[in-house]
């Protein structure tokens, strides 16, 4: 992965981020430390990372627009540096994984820049659980069309197991 400009972040981002071990880290109002990192995943082709946020502090986490306008700008600038695929699987924690995929939809969906990215979501039921994964990519990705197609047939496969 082509590393992030932390000052392109600090421009638009309300936390203050930097890089630390290979992620991006800020502290919030609510002195909750998060980390968002990037994981490159060589199984999948068209050259695909999964998407961490991570709450560090292990700290209940209350409604926070700075949080996703952070978030946010750090998606931003992945996308800046590396043209790559963004996936990401809910935390299924506390059985609260339908409410982080209603959460960060919501968040990617206010995103004023939301036009110049497509974003697929589904639900994938293992062993009685549902795990909400998603997909998000340029739209003027050249390889869009495959990108999608073989998104659609590995959610196919998840979902349709014997």
């Amino acid at each position: 992965m082509n590393p992030l400009c932390v000052s392109n972040i600090n421009l638009r981002s309300p936390y203050t981020v930097w890089e630390e071990n290979g992620e991006y880290v800020f502290i919030s109002d609510n002195s909750i430390l998060y980390a968002v990192g990037f994981e490159f995943d060589d199984s999948i082709p068209f050259g695909a990372f999964w998407l961490n946020i991570i709450n560090k502090s292990n700290k209940k986490s209350p409604n926070d627009k700075k949080l996703q306008y952070t978030v946010i700008c750090i998606i931003e600038e992945f996308f800046i540096a590396n043209p790559n695929i963004l996936l990401y699987v809910c935390d299924s924690a506390n059985a609260q994984q339908a409410m982080r995929s209603r959460l960060f939809l919501r968040w990617f969906n206010n995103y004023t820049g939301n036009d110049s990215f497509l974003i697929k979501t589904a639900v994938i039921n293992d062993d009685g659980e549902d795990n909400y994964v998603a997909m998000i990519v340029q739209r003027n990705n050249s390889q869009i069309e495959e990108i999608l197609k073989y998104y659609e047939e590995e959610v196919a496969m998840f979902t349709n197991k014997p």
